[in-house]
């Protein structure tokens, strides 16, 4: 039997684990969802969150890979045999997402190639991002190019494709993301904002005006959120788990993924949400929504003078590191998977998995011209293709494998299993008592609600 790949250290597996929590969910998705919900509120409650339950799905994921040894679509069989399931929808939410996420960083990579050539201001104008993704040609070829560039690290494999290149982006995305932020926060506006002024905004915690309701919607928005953050629920932790050295520390890892995934979340605002306040008011960036980062953001830049170009190539190029870090380990996953369960090496894996990628990423770009629709949604948006694989691999299909692994774990093979490769090394196990509680019975209640406001059953 061939031996398995690993990571060299544990470093190695903090950075690339840091790097898929580190995303776009991170940089593009909670700056929006802080903005919308009051930001200092939605802080609070996300800090909670992700100490307990996005704790408890990391430790659980990890430690399943590690104990198994597979990818997520064989782990949970080995596990218990009648946990197949979990392992197959697990694997089927990196298969959706892989397309789509690549044509977002495809938009990512055309932004940056747009201020790198001095072409930025323009971003800025009405209908540019729309024009974009309306296109024939260009998101395809530019989703073609990040996704090539996603195929050539796998093909390399763990420790020269995935953990090399983790060492060298994730300090790199580190430091521009703190630059970014200090710089958002001596920017001073026309009518006498300034971003100190937005990080007060950002930060202070106001439940002024917000109904029982809008408080309820916070909790679900930074439940949802914790799943982009921290990668779990999408196989992505229990193939890196797999990886992960029998003799290296697991809970002090998790609590360093942990640590390193909210600090950069929340820096994520400081270098969005204070600048978008100056350029655009508290109204233009509570109301920004999804578009926050491609049409919000380019107009705060094109009011920067001369500087905004090189802040907004900066910007971009920071993104694009995050997003590139992000699809490597979805594309990982999926290629784990199909060597795990078929065999294949890891190169027939790559190739097939990025062609199949690309077809179908060429059908979603192809969505919003040739074959574009407008599909309502249960939670009450309108979809396209795109939309509607997201709210598929995202709104039912995660919740429903961090139902399953909750139940697996808290009911059927016990906490103590999760405990004893998370400790086989006499590692302390500092939130013992809290993860029993919330694996059992908090988690599943909580995700429970989720699926079901998902659903739009709850609202």
């Amino acid at each position: 039997m061939k031996e398995r790949s690993s990571f060299s250290s544990s470093l190695g597996f903090v950075l690339a684990a840091a790097g898929s929590a580190v995303g776009l969910g991170n940089i593009w998705r909670f700056p929006y969802l802080a903005a919308k919900d009051g930001g200092g509120i939605f802080l609070v409650v996300y800090l909670v969150l992700a100490l307990t339950f996005g704790y408890t799905l990391l430790v659980s994921e990890v430690s399943i890979g590690r104990k198994t040894k597979q990818s997520a679509l064989t782990a949970y069989e080995k596990l218990h045999k009648r946990s197949k399931w979990i392992g197959v929808f697990a694997s089927v939410v990196p298969f959706i997402i892989l397309p789509y996420y690549c044509i977002i960083g495809g938009w990512v990579l055309k932004y940056f190639v747009a201020f790198l050539t001095g072409d930025g201001a323009n971003t800025a104008a009405d209908g540019y991002f729309t024009s974009f993704i309306t296109g024939y040609f260009q998101p395809i070829v530019f989703d073609a190019v990040f996704l090539a560039a996603v195929a050539i690290i796998i093909y390399r494999g763990v420790n020269k494709g995935i953990e090399s290149i983790s060492k060298v982006l994730m300090p790199l995305l580190l430091v521009f993301v703190v630059a970014i932020a200090l710089f958002s926060l001596t920017i001073h506006g026309g009518e006498g904002r300034t971003g100190l002024e937005g990080l007060k905004v950002y930060i202070i915690p106001s439940i002024k005006g917000k109904s029982a309701h809008d408080l309820f919607i916070v909790v679900l928005d930074a439940m949802g959120q914790l799943f982009y953050s921290i990668s779990v629920a999408m196989g992505i932790m229990v193939t890196y788990g797999s990886y992960f050295k029998d003799d290296s520390n697991l809970i002090k890892s998790v609590n360093q993924i942990e640590i390193f995934d909210t600090v950069v979340a929340f820096l994520a605002g400081v270098m969005i949400i204070p600048a978008v306040f100056v350029f655009l008011g508290e109204e233009g960036m509570q109301n920004s929504g999804p578009g926050l980062m491609f049409i919000a953001l380019t107009k705060v830049f094109s009011q920067m003078g001369a500087i905004g170009n090189a802040v907004g190539c900066i910007f971009f190029f920071m993104v694009l590191l995050a997003a590139l870090t992000s699809a490597m380990s979805v594309l990982e996953t999926v290629v784990a998977s199909m060597m795990d369960s078929f065999g294949w090496s890891r190169s027939k894996a790559t190739i097939i998995e990025s062609v199949i990628a690309l077809v179908i990423g060429v059908v979603i770009c192809l969505g919003y011209n040739v074959f574009y629709f407008e599909l309502p949604l249960p939670n009450g948006a309108s979809a396209q293709i795109l939309d509607i694989m997201d709210y598929i691999s995202n709104n039912i299909l995660m919740p429903v494998v961090a139902i399953g692994t909750c139940i697996l774990v808290g009911w059927i093979v016990k906490p103590q299993t999760v405990i004893s490769e998370a400790t086989k090394n006499g590692e302390k196990f500092g939130r013992k008592h809290l993860y029993v509680a919330m694996i059992k019975f908090i988690a599943p209640v909580l995700l429970f609600v989720l699926f079901l406001g998902s659903l739009g059953i709850v609202k």
